[in-house]
């Protein structure tokens, strides 16, 4: 039986007191037995945190408390074990880093398309306007592995730092088409979205990432399983840990 709930979680929103905010964080979740990781930046917060559900609850609703993190959601999934070896609470210059100081999503979102309607938009083969629809994997080469949406585009990218420049030499294959830039949580397709909308592709983000399609969804469109960066290496479309791949 999965007993530990596991959250992740991010918010772009001003912190200019994060070293004060640090011991905080740290103390209130080492109080309530959780295990993971929380950075935080000028920029914004991200954590990935297990453990008891009315813990990992009650530390949300605390942190929520704070206006800065009211509209914080998070995206649950279980496993039968604790998946962190230890709690750590980090400092960063991002909480995603992209390299690109103007990319400020704190500052206003992209357009987000939710899970129901790019489903339908698949379904139907374009979006509602008639347009085509490029799903772009925003993730690194490594994490594609484990799987993707069926037609998906692949940059290849070894690190998020790099999207920019592979941006740039793909931007006239998404040209007069409707991008649709994807991960793991959102993170990542949040910034990437805005960056390819400032160099005129019309992208949108994909609201709530693969986890959030997943929980909404379910696995159509998709092949394969989800890597997430903790000790279950991978969820299923059912947001199980994916069994171990038995070896040949």
């Amino acid at each position: 039986m999965s007993s530990v709930l596991n959250v992740s979680a991010y918010l772009f929103t001003r912190i200019d007191d994060r070293e004060q905010l640090r011991p905080v964080l740290r103390d209130r979740a080492a109080e309530l037995g959780l295990k993971g990781t929380i950075l935080l930046a000028e920029e914004g917060i991200n954590l990935f945190l297990a453990g008891d559900a009315a813990s990992v609850r009650s530390f949300l609703d605390h942190l929520r408390a704070d206006p800065r993190f009211t509209a914080l959601t998070a995206k649950e999934s279980w496993s039968p074990e604790q998946p962190f070896g230890k709690l750590l609470v980090k400092l960063k210059r991002e909480i995603i880093r992209m390299d690109r100081p103007t990319i400020q999503p704190e500052a206003g979102r992209a357009p987000a398309v939710a899970p129901a309607d790019l489903r339908r938009w698949l379904d139907q083969g374009h979006d509602d306007a008639g347009r085509e629809v490029v799903l772009l994997d925003t993730r690194n080469a490594f994490e594609v592995e484990y799987g993707t949406f069926t037609g998906a585009v692949d940059w290849r990218i070894e690190r998020f730092t790099q999207f920019p420049d592979a941006a740039a030499a793909h931007r006239d294959e998404l040209r007069d088409k409707t991008v649709v830039s994807f991960c793991t949580g959102g993170i990542r397709c949040e910034k990437a979205a805005i960056h390819l909308r400032e160099t005129g592709v019309d992208a949108l983000q994909l609201d709530g990432g693969i986890l959030g399609w997943f929980e909404h969804v379910g696995g159509a469109h998709w092949n394969g399983a989800c890597f997430v960066f903790d000790g279950r290496e991978a969820l299923t479309p059912d947001l199980a840990p994916r069994e171990p791949v038995a070896a040949t």
